[in-house]
């Protein structure tokens, strides 16, 4: 199921100014846009969150002045498109980095010869493709999102063009790109174990924060691809075009129309449109296996019983004596036996099929935190075990495939967790 927008643009001039200052609240009724107050947060994840616009109020903004307006107090900068052209030398292709389904991303340079306030830095600036899978909602979504939350684990929106026809965000720049590039592109380096769980230790501490907003944010779309990396491997989550009000009062779940990425949404949300915190949870778990195994949610490349990471996986995660024979090759010898044990546990819990099962974010975080103080690695001399004679090759479950000219060996952990160890 591949991501898709929806609504339309219109052709509103915009101005250059800097949003600041307070504001205050519309009266009940008025056409007015509210004026919401940015938001904070600290380093442990908690949210401290002022009252922020719900995003069903946004099928009113249809100026740049509603937006400017409901935006005072978020420091966000209102750029021109004229100096965006001036900060990617006019987009050019030396300055493109990428490309999603929102449209192209190109490199940039701000300072305060751009905007009177801008700290130099470099930055990404995302445009909006006008014939892309996304439109002036999801645009209008993220820079409401990303304009009043802040979070250590949110990509920071630094400001926004809405002018014409033009549609542009300009972020804080992230060095080293997507998870999905370093877990699943060719000749990218391996991520080493402890650089793994402290981006899902941060990835978490994103989420959980938008869930125990004062009005929570249900994220819609967690997977790889949004999930960025600074040059520390700090994780921050991007991309909020999906992003919906969580349900309120005595709601259970919000009805929505079935977004999303293929292999992340969560079964109930696929077969009902019930969208809950627990569908992210879902898509969370499945960004942890991928983490741990090394493998894409689905991959067609693989035989059929492999295909959905989830299902090819799940009979694995809660049993220690065969958890290796998911957990990535190129991690052998490196990561704890118990801390990979525990991992693997939340990410079962995660996944569940019964959405009540799964845990709450805070709770994913607090399991998942201890784990980088676990040092009991799987090192030590390599062994090869040679293969008895007469093995029979179709038993899967206890085939270990040759790596070069040698072998695989086995080593057991302290508390009994095997894990393949490569020459």
């Amino acid at each position: 199921m591949a991501r898709a927008g929806w609504g339309s643009l219109f052709g509103c001039f915009g101005s250059s100014s800097t949003h600041g200052g307070g504001g205050g609240k519309r009266k009940k009724k008025s056409k007015k846009p509210k004026v919401a107050a940015a938001a904070g947060g600290g380093g442990s994840g908690k949210p401290r969150l002022q009252s922020r616009l719900s995003f069903t109020e946004l099928s009113g903004m249809v100026s740049p002045e509603d937006l400017s307006l409901s935006l005072v107090g978020s420091n966000l900068h209102v750029f021109t498109i004229a100096e965006l052209r001036a900060v990617t030398r006019d987009f050019s292709m030396t300055n493109f980095i990428g490309e999603g389904g929102f449209g192209p991303v190109y490199k940039g340079y701000v300072d305060e010869k751009t905007k009177p306030g801008l700290r130099a830095q470099i930055v990404a600036v995302k445009l909006l493709d006008l014939e892309g899978g996304q439109g002036h909602t999801e645009w209008l979504t993220e820079v409401i999102c990303l304009g009043q939350l802040r979070h250590p684990h949110l990509v920071k929106l630094i400001g926004y063009c809405y002018e014409d026809e033009h549609r542009l965000l300009v972020y804080e720049f992230m060095t080293r790109g997507s998870l999905e590039k370093h877990l699943f592109k060719k000749y990218a380096a391996s991520l080493p174990w402890s650089t793994r769980l402290k981006i899902a230790i941060g990835a978490a501490k994103g989420l959980a924060f938008l869930h125990e907003a004062e009005k929570p944010v249900i994220y819609r779309d967690f997977k790889t691809s949004n999930i960025l990396l600074d040059s520390d491997f700090k994780a921050k989550l991007s991309d909020f075009g999906l992003a919906k009000d969580g349900p309120e009062d005595d709601e259970t779940h919000v009805s929505t129309r079935v977004m999303g990425t293929q292999g992340y949404a969560a079964p109930e949300y696929i077969m009902t449109g019930h969208l809950t915190a627990k569908s992210d949870v879902y898509g969370y778990g499945v960004v942890l296996l991928e983490l741990l195994t090394g493998r894409r949610s689905v991959d067609k490349s693989r035989p059929p019983r492999e295909q959905n990471l989830v299902e090819w996986a799940r009979p694995y995660l809660t049993d220690a004596r065969r958890l290796d024979r998911v957990m990535d090759p190129n991690l052998a010898g490196q990561y704890s036996g118990r801390a990979a044990q525990k991992a693997a546990a939340v990410a079962h819990q995660c996944v569940s099929l019964n959405p009540k099962s799964r845990p709450h974010m805070s709770a994913v975080v607090e399991a998942l935190e201890p784990l980088l103080a676990l040092d009991d690695c799987l090192v030590g001399p390599f062994v090869y075990v040679a293969p008895p004679e007469e093995k029979n090759n179709n038993d899967g479950d206890g085939a270990a495939g040759k790596r070069g000219s040698g072998g695989r060996g086995r080593r057991t952990s302290s508390d009994g967790a095997a894990a393949g160890v490569a020459r």
